[in-house]
């Protein structure tokens, strides 16, 4: 079962040990700004799987990621959420991992479950014929014997 959210509200992700992100809402508003993000749509088409996914989660964290803590600097003083910061942050291998895990594959496997039936305008399956449903009903109205 789907559980709805109305309250939208912010909440903290222990990202990694002494590590937790507070986050928005993984919506479809914030995805979409993310897939729109210069770092992404600039991408060359050679580009990797990997590297989409990386230019991907830091597009998606710079949206989501409110406030941490446990993240400093070299000298260990505390810092603040930035931009910079968060690419940072995920740069680091488990961080990237952990983030990808926890906050953003919950979000597509939602999206996949959403879609996983229906058909794609442009792709693929755009405009294929049901053959499935059709060689049901002929074998239920096949004569017998």
């Amino acid at each position: 079962m789907l559980t709805l959210d109305l309250t939208n509200a912010p909440r903290w992700l222990d990202l990694l040990p002494g590590v937790r992100l507070r986050l928005r809402p993984l919506t479809t508003a914030l995805m979409v700004s993310a897939r729109a993000d210069p770092a992404v749509e600039t991408l060359p088409p050679e580009a990797t799987t990997e590297e989409l996914a990386l230019a991907m989660a830091k597009a998606v964290a710079r949206r989501a990621v409110l406030d941490w803590e446990g993240v400093g600097d070299a000298e260990g003083n505390p810092v603040g959420v930035s931009p910079e910061g968060i690419d940072a942050l995920l740069e680091i291998w488990p961080a990237f991992e952990a983030f990808q895990a926890a906050y953003v594959a919950k979000g597509l496997l939602l999206e996949q479950e959403k879609n996983a039936s229906a058909l794609s305008p442009t792709g693929p399956t755009a405009g294929a014929k049901a053959t499935a449903r059709r060689a049901r009903k002929a074998a239920r109205t096949a004569p017998q014997g």
